[in-house]
């Protein structure tokens, strides 16, 4: 299980429970399908699948979990066709023009009657849990279910005191320096992607795609003061990534050096190779993370 994103919180207090404590209380919110009349639910599941049973995997120290979601399909553009239609006949009937109150109603009605027939789909998330190092990673590219998993872990346990990693420095200014200065820090290697935007409100956005980041023309634009808020770098020759000006990790790899020391370890089974990838990712992120907070100046614990 190897995460492509990173959306990172630091736990503010030291974690204290065990797995198997963990275990029991991920139980009372574990997955379940949808009912005939919910749009969505959302729970616990095995991380490891079908081969699985443990809501949460423990290995070297570190705590796995996975919050699964099960939504129901109605398309918009059907729905709303549909609520025309019904809208029209009504206001036909009655001679008059519908209210606002009266079209939501008859929506809610429709959307109630549908929502059995609808197709589901459902998406899995993953997280895991660093206790020693205090981090609480979730593998998604997207905020709001980043905060939607963290919502359900705290359900989940009572609360969990947890916000998103914050630093001294602005992400956005540092990683501007680094291309007027065309240097990054020794560990870090720029790469042929980045977002630039003009600070005022609404500003214009530039988006440089497999271009030398060195070229004069966007030393230009830094110079009429758009700000770099993405940039695609790799660290120690070890993963490669894109950072926001969030801190949020998008196309996480991981790079030859990983990929070489996952090769030299056999395996048995699926559930033994989750274990091998699970415990060498997650060391390799507890010894990039210190470092990706002393780029942007230590963490900001205010």
């Amino acid at each position: 299980m190897w995460f492509k994103n990173l959306s990172v919180f630091r736990l503010t207090e030291t974690f204290t429970l065990a797995p198997e404590e963990l275990e029991q209380k991920l139980e009372s919110l574990s997955f379940r399908p949808c009912g005939p009349h919910e749009e969505f639910t959302f729970g616990w599941t095995s991380p490891l699948g079908k081969t699985g049973q443990q809501f949460a995997h423990s290995a070297n120290g570190f705590m796995m979990l996975c919050g699964k979601k099960e939504e129901k399909v109605l398309p918009a553009a059907v729905v709303n066709e549909m609520v025309q239609e019904k809208v029209f006949e009504k206001e036909e009937q009655q001679g008059r023009k519908l209210s606002r109150k009266e079209r939501t109603e008859i929506k809610d009605e429709l959307t109630f009657d549908l929502l059995p027939k609808a197709f589901t789909f459902s998406r899995k998330i993953y997280a895991y849990i660093d206790p020693k190092g205090g981090w609480l990673i979730v593998d998604s590219a997207s905020a709001k279910s980043a905060e939607d998993l963290l919502s359900l872990l705290r359900k989940s346990l009572g609360s969990l005191p947890a916000v998103p990693l914050n630093t001294l420095e602005k992400p956005a200014t540092t990683m501007t320096q680094w291309l007027l200065d065309n240097k990054a820090p020794d560990d870090v290697t720029i790469e042929d992607e980045c977002e630039l935007r003009s600070p005022e409100e609404a500003g214009g956005i530039i988006r440089c795609k497999r271009h030398d980041l060195a070229l004069p023309e966007i030393k230009n634009h830094l110079d009429t003061g758009k700000e770099v808020i993405k940039l695609a770098v790799s660290w120690a020759d070890r993963i490669s990534f894109i950072i926001d000006e969030n801190l949020s990790i998008k196309r996480l790899r991981f790079l030859d050096l990983i990929q070489d020391q996952i090769a030299d370890i056999e395996t048995g089974d699926e559930a033994a190779q989750f274990d091998v990838d699970f415990s060498i990712m997650s060391a390799e992120l507890a010894n990039f993370l210190p470092r990706l907070i002393d780029l942007f100046g230590g963490e900001n614990k205010a």
